[in-house]
């Protein structure tokens, strides 16, 4: 059920375009009576808010006031069979799969009750007044009118392994693999199913090393993107210590939280960082215990923690050697339209937290729950109205975090309707959202598909590190997060290898040219698989890929292709 709904929230492809019908024709069978808006909007927070708000367009389109615009009929006519209405060249639908580039499954068996539920919930959602404080500006319509450039370099794929399904069966994803890493001194390989397993390859096989739902029985791994089990990372010293991390959710009432927001706002879930004392680090299978490091409250299911990482590239002695680094989104509160939750230093979501781990290390001070250290060289340790955990904010979703072998720490940030953008990370530094989409402005209060080219009377522009790579949305529609290519092929030295999640395109650029306030020019990998040139779209019939990175102890990269569960590694590579 649950992925019958993730899937029908995009029956609101529809929802931001057309012509208006007439409102009494659509309204005269939605439902307004109290206990089927209660159950729709639970329904709703549940199943449909990680994808869409009633305010702006987000993963599928704002919703706010479409049961005006749209016939009751024309909406559940969709829902059956979306597939029919697009390739019928139904104008609405096919504006907005140009637009979202997603298809939803028909659902013939949907219960009727159900989705009369969840739009008797949505008809009480209107349109809002937007500000407009950027009024007496054009906006920016082709922020990136440049194309990137397709290089001559092509890399070949091999099929490694096809993951077990652990969504619905023949429903994309197939299983939610979002992340490859290996353990330290072994550089065992292991892979993340965020439906709640820990896998580790074994001769290329995956097998279960963990599975949080056995672990946390408050685990709850739907209604997908973001929450689920989000996240591991090995300590450096995993062959010693035995400490794993990981960040998952669990429902918003299962604990008070370590940050919590104002009462007036709901939670929609929590994430929940662990530490995990592994018992015997070489076993195939998971034996160990764990104890919380803390936990967070988030305004909606979208953008959670989206990268927890240790800095690899240190040797012990280095200050950073040990710490903690965890990539936390805006919870959606940006599209949300609660702009106040973000971009402060008294605020954790939309940030990038340093921790120390250990309780009784002397260079760093304790938490305020007692449970883990804050470095004394955080940027805002001595700052008594921020939090010192943070190292760095302004972000909209942090997606990976990655440091080059020269030491720079890179962070890929999923944008909203123009930009996706790779930071170099500073100590301290501001990234701008939700006042700032790369290098372009944003009103916060309105709409956020609108961005201006900054003035010299913007000052937060002349403040924000700018993103040392940026695409549109042209041709990428959020970004995936790419490592610095350390194997053995040479035609890949020197190049900060990254892609695109839906659209699945690789691309690169040179680590040479990684520099503070300096845009990279970008190229695009070409991809083989058996010897022919291919697209990875190609091979998804629902034309999203879903696609991530990862990096094995060798420095060979490796792709991970959500939507149908299979794991690709880069195996060769030669000009054209």
């Amino acid at each position: 059920m649950a992925k019958i709904f993730i899937s029908v929230v995009f029956l609101l492809m529809i929802l931001a375009s057309g012509c208006k019908s007439d409102s009494s024709q659509a309204n005269e069978r939605i439902a307004t009576d109290v206990t089927s808006i209660s159950k729709g909007k639970v329904l709703f927070n549940q199943y449909c808010s990680a994808c869409h708000n009633f305010n702006f367009d987000g993963i599928g389109p704002k919703l706010g006031g479409i049961t005006d615009s749209v016939t009751l009929s024309w909406l559940k006519d969709f829902i059956r069979n979306p597939k029919q209405q697009i390739d019928g060249a139904d104008a609405r639908a096919t504006k907005l799969f140009t637009k979202f580039k997603t298809i939803m499954p028909a659902f013939q068996g949907l219960a009727d009750s159900s989705l009369n539920n969840i739009l008797a919930y949505i008809h009480t959602r209107k349109p809002i007044v937007l500000s407009n404080i950027y009024s007496d500006r054009e906006e920016v319509k082709d922020p990136i009118p440049d194309t990137i450039e397709m290089s001559d370099l092509i890399v070949e794929l091999k099929l490694i392994t096809q993951f077990p399904t652990t969504g619905t069966p023949g429903v994309a994803p197939l299983a939610r693999i979002t992340k490859l890493d290996f353990a330290p001194h072994s550089g065992q390989v292991f892979v993340l199913d965020m439906n709640g397993i820990l896998y580790k390859l074994i001769n290329d096989q995956p097998v279960v090393y963990m599975d949080m739902s056995k672990l946390m029985n408050r685990f709850i791994p739907q209604p997908g993107l973001s929450s689920g089990f989000a996240n591991f990372a090995f300590h450096p010293d995993f062959q010693s210590n035995g400490l794993l991390f990981t960040a998952h959710t669990e429902p918003a009432d299962t604990k008070k939280a370590d940050f919590a927001f104002e009462d007036t706002l709901e939670s929609a879930l929590q994430f929940v960082i662990s530490e995990w004392k592994v018992d015997h680090p070489d076993q195939a299978t998971f034996e160990g215990h764990g104890r919380e490091l803390f936990r967070m409250d988030m305004v909606s299911k979208a953008h959670g923690v989206q990268e927890i990482a240790f800095n690899n590239t240190v040797r012990k002695t280095h200050e950073d050697y040990g710490l903690l680094y965890i990539a936390i989104g805006d919870a959606g509160a940006g599209e949300n339209r609660y702009p106040q939750l973000l971009h402060h230093t008294n605020r954790a979501w939309g940030t990038l937290f340093r921790i120390d781990p250990s309780r009784n290390n002397p260079r760093s001070r304790p938490s305020k729950n007692g449970q883990y250290g804050i470095p004394l060289t955080n940027p805002f340790i001595n700052d008594p109205s921020a939090i010192g955990e943070i190292y760095a904010y302004g972000f909209r979703n942090p997606h990976r975090i990655t440091w080059t072998q020269k030491g720079q720490l890179l962070l890929s940030n999923i944008g909203h309707g123009d930009i996706e953008a790779l930071d170099l990370i500073e100590p301290g530094q501001d990234y701008g959202w939700p006042y700032m989409e790369g290098r372009f402005m944003i009103d916060p209060y309105g709409d956020l598909g609108k961005i201006y080219e900054p003035t010299l009377t913007d000052t937060i522009a002349h403040q924000v590190s700018m993103p040392v790579v940026q695409l549109d949305h042209d041709e990428s529609k959020a970004i995936a997060g790419g490592y610095e290519y350390l194997g053995a092929m040479p035609l890949l030295k020197g190049k900060f290898i990254f892609g695109d999640i839906p659209v699945g395109n690789l691309y690169y650029v040179f680590t040479r040219d990684i520099h503070p306030r300096t845009s990279a020019k970008i190229y695009e990998l070409q991809i083989s698989l058996n010897g022919e040139i291919i697209k990875l779209k190609d091979l998804n019939p629902n034309d999203r890929v879903e696609l991530h990175l990862g990096r094995d102890a060798k420095g060979e990269l490796y792709l991970l292709t959500k939507a149908d569960g299979k794991l690709y590694k880069l195996l060769n590579s030669r000009n054209n």
